[in-house]
């Protein structure tokens, strides 16, 4: 597909809360040459203009997805993953360490791994996260120096047998082995007795599983994630979906009391959808750690708009529909929404955080995140020239046939929707467009 290399439109850049008139230029290689104010297309036959209700924005990134491929492609697969990140503007995917066979815990896994995605293809571009289990910790350097953009580990079960959690004891190995090296460790941080789901009541009922993953779980995790982030000051630790609105405070008071190294993420699902509203036996909407009550919705709304959350991920992590059958104690616990985070914060908490804070949100913090800042998340010069086609006031149901991942099994089935996007750019050439249905495989390893 040709690349288009003269873009003119309103565009949300970067430090903007507004769209702005601008004329993106890009070269050959696929990257932003130049990024001027206004319409400054000049006589250039090659250019992309942007309709008048739309928004130019940077490809989005997404640092949490399970791909599952491969070892569970049954589940999800780097064709499909790729293909419904692009469909909501995501161009840049991190894929985490499990739940595909191997896990991303060897050199030689890794390999195996990114072959699996060179053998079948990407839509958008695509890195990695190696894994901490106990007893890996010498791989951990030469994972790093493979270009893995960080390490994954569970406080508590994680759910498949090939990715066992770790203990405080493992991880002051990984973090020895790591010293020296700025490494990012990201936790599922629950922490807690592993018989946390032996609980009374009726397993029917949302509020039965989520009596089995109380808040305390997470504080339990928090304050050993804390605990180590002082004691190794020269790595980076970051807290992955964070659901439970007791722990702000607790890293507010860390963060002014000198802990710089502590990152946080939560979900699109913990920002959207509410414990009250599960109806019994829905377990499209299981997940670990749980969706809780409108308050601590609320809460944890708050803080992604104060900044003491960092960034907003979709944590995709789909299976195969037998396994969301049953009741809340036994299925899957994993949300599937990739391709939908876009609509799904522009529709809750467009009007109180604006375009730009949305894109920062999604983009730009993420791109920091894993060090591709000046590459990816902005339409800046000399970053690739990935960029959406964004309709802000366009509606839409989110329906099975729309949905693009593998296995249509998603809490967001039926809901309305404001903001759509109708194409999405990669270094310049269409990864998708709306209107056909139409992707292409153009992405790139990382």
């Amino acid at each position: 597909m040709a690349r288009v290399r003269t873009v003119v439109g309103r565009a949300i850049l970067p430090g903007e809360g507004e769209p702005q008139p601008v004329t993106l230029h890009i070269d050959e290689a696929g990257k932003i040459s130049s990024v001027l104010p206004g319409n400054q297309a000049g006589s250039s036959s090659d250019v992309l203009c942007i309709p008048d209700d739309c928004v130019l924005l940077p490809g989005l990134v997404d640092c949490h997805v399970h791909l599952n491929e491969p070892g569970r492609t049954s589940w999800e697969g780097f064709q499909t993953g790729t293909l419904a990140a692009v469909s909501g503007g995501v161009t840049t995917l991190i894929d985490m360490p499990l739940n595909s066979i191997p896990p991303t815990t060897t050199v030689e896994n890794l390999r195996i791994k990114r072959e699996a995605a060179k053998r079948v293809g990407v839509s958008s571009d695509l890195g990695f996260w190696g894994g901490i289990i106990p007893g890996n910790e010498g791989d951990l350097v030469p994972l790093l120096k493979e270009g893995v953009k960080g390490f994954k580990c569970f406080l508590i079960e994680s759910g498949v047998d090939e990715f066992p959690h770790v203990e405080e004891e493992h991880l002051v190995r990984a973090c020895n082995a790591l010293e020296g090296t700025d490494a990012l460790i990201l936790f599922h941080a629950e922490l807690g007795p592993h018989d946390h789901e032996l609980v009374p009541g009726n397993d029917s009922q949302y509020s039965t599983f989520l009596e089995s993953r109380p808040a305390s779980l997470e504080l339990s995790a928090l304050e050993l994630i804390l605990r180590l982030a002082r004691r190794f000051p020269s790595l980076r630790f970051h807290i992955v979906h964070l659901s439970t609105a007791e722990a702000l405070p607790i890293i507010r008071e860390a963060r002014r009391t000198g802990v710089t190294n502590l990152t946080v993420e939560t979900c699109f699902h913990y920002l959207i959808l509410r414990a009250e509203d599960i109806p019994a036996n829905a377990t499209q909407f299981k997940c670990c750690p749980p969706i809780r009550e409108e308050a601590n919705r609320l809460a944890i709304c708050d803080a992604v708009l104060d900044g003491t959350i960092d960034f907003v991920v979709s944590d995709h992590s789909p299976c195969v529909a037998e396994l969301k059958r049953g009741d809340f104690m036994s299925a899957w616990g994993g949300i599937s929404g990739l391709g939908l985070g876009l609509s799904l914060l522009w529709t809750d908490m467009g009007e109180r955080a604006g375009l730009g804070r949305l894109v920062e949100l999604l983009s730009m913090a993420q791109a920091r995140q894993v060090k591709l800042e000046g590459v990816k998340g902005a339409l800046q010069e000399g970053a690739d020239a990935d960029f959406v086609v964004f309709a802000p006031e366009a509606t839409f149901e989110v329906t099975l046939t729309g949905l693009r991942f593998k296995n249509k099994v998603s809490p967001y089935i039926g809901r309305s929707l404001r903001g759509f996007v109708r194409q999405t750019y990669l270094r310049g050439e269409r990864a998708w467009d709306a209107a056909t249905g139409t992707c292409a495989t153009d992405g790139r390893l990382l």
